[in-house]
């Protein structure tokens, strides 16, 4: 039998430079050799994650950045948060190409499609006292026209977490569904978990969905049937977004939690890799966590203790 993943964990360098917590932090696509991060300092960060240093600040946000999406040439990047608007960024000028407005409320998650023709945003809306809601729009990045091509308005709370695929966008949302949409067919699934959803991470073949919720359960579900599949506990988390992640091959979900901790579970039996309890890793919560796309050795996380860390095994 196969042994379990296990998680490096030796700090390889730890990022400094955001004045206060960071909020979310991605890597670049192909060899992920950078990595972004978006703070409450309202910067978005550019590192080299061979040796840590800051390459580049991207400051225009008026407000805290909540979310950052890459593109896949790695030519540009989306990010947002509390300005109610996207902002497109160029990486090698550093500054805006375009902001896109006309949300109501703060964006909680942007994503772009895989060509990056498309972008999404899951918001928080809130009118006249009423009922909350939220709005995933899809934007045509290209056109001038800033109008979205769709308005997905079914959830009834802050939408916290989005997946675009190639015909299909998963939202999670404080209002306890995860709501899977066909745009080819024009279906709607929505699956009642019951607890607020702060995070969707689909495997790669699309069949299972890793749920990450405020009742400290990470769940893997059917993405056909909405049957539960797995249940991984120990954590704490109840009152944070805490980002929780497959590990390399999809062979085990990660995620911190709200003490600081980094949590590995084995993805066939649920069951935690050793140690357990997990050592203390930040100081305050751990907000995000990335497994590198193609490195076993190599994952990261940030924190609202103002840092983010890049683990890896000291032999390697």
């Amino acid at each position: 039998m196969a042994s379990s993943p296990q998680l490096p964990r030796s700090v390889h360098v730890t990022l400094n430079g955001h004045k206060g917590p960071i909020n979310v932090a991605r890597y670049a696509k192909g060899s992920a050799k950078y990595i972004l991060t978006g703070g409450q300092d309202r910067t978005v960060r550019l590192w080299s994650a061979g040796h840590g240093a800051e390459i580049k600040t991207f400051a225009a946000h008026g407000y805290e950045v909540l979310s950052i999406s890459v593109a896949h040439d790695n030519a540009k990047f989306a990010s947002s948060g509390g300005d109610r608007s996207i902002f497109l960024w160029d990486v090698a000028t550093g500054v805006t190409t375009r902001r896109i407005a006309g949300h109501m409320g703060k964006i909680y998650t942007v994503e772009f499609n895989e060509d990056a023709t498309v972008v999404a945003s899951g918001m928080f809306f809130r009118r006249l006292g009423a009922v909350m809601g939220f709005k995933s729009q899809p934007y045509d990045a290209r056109a001038i026209n800033r109008q979205p091509i769709q308005v997905l308005d079914e959830a009834r709370d802050a939408v916290q977490t989005l997946y675009v695929g190639a015909t299909t966008i998963v939202t999670g949302s404080v209002d306890g569904h995860v709501r899977s949409y066909d745009l080819r067919k024009g279906e709607l699934r929505s699956d009642f978990i019951g607890q607020p959803v702060t995070s969707v991470m689909p495997t790669q073949d699309g069949q299972t969905i890793l749920v990450t919720t405020l009742d400290s359960h990470v769940r893997l579900m059917d993405t056909a049937t909405g049957k539960l599949l797995n249940d991984f506990t120990g954590h704490l988390n109840t009152s944070y977004r805490c980002r929780a992640c497959f590990g390399h091959g999809e062979a085990n979900v990660i995620c911190g939690d709200e003490n600081g901790q980094i949590w590995n579970w084995d993805l066939l039996d649920a069951k935690l890799i050793p140690p357990n309890p997990p050592p203390k890793a930040h100081e305050k919560v751990i907000t995000w966590t990335e497994h590198h796309p193609t490195d076993a050795n190599e994952f990261f996380t940030s924190s609202a203790d103002g840092t983010a860390k890049i683990w890896r095994n000291p032999d390697t």
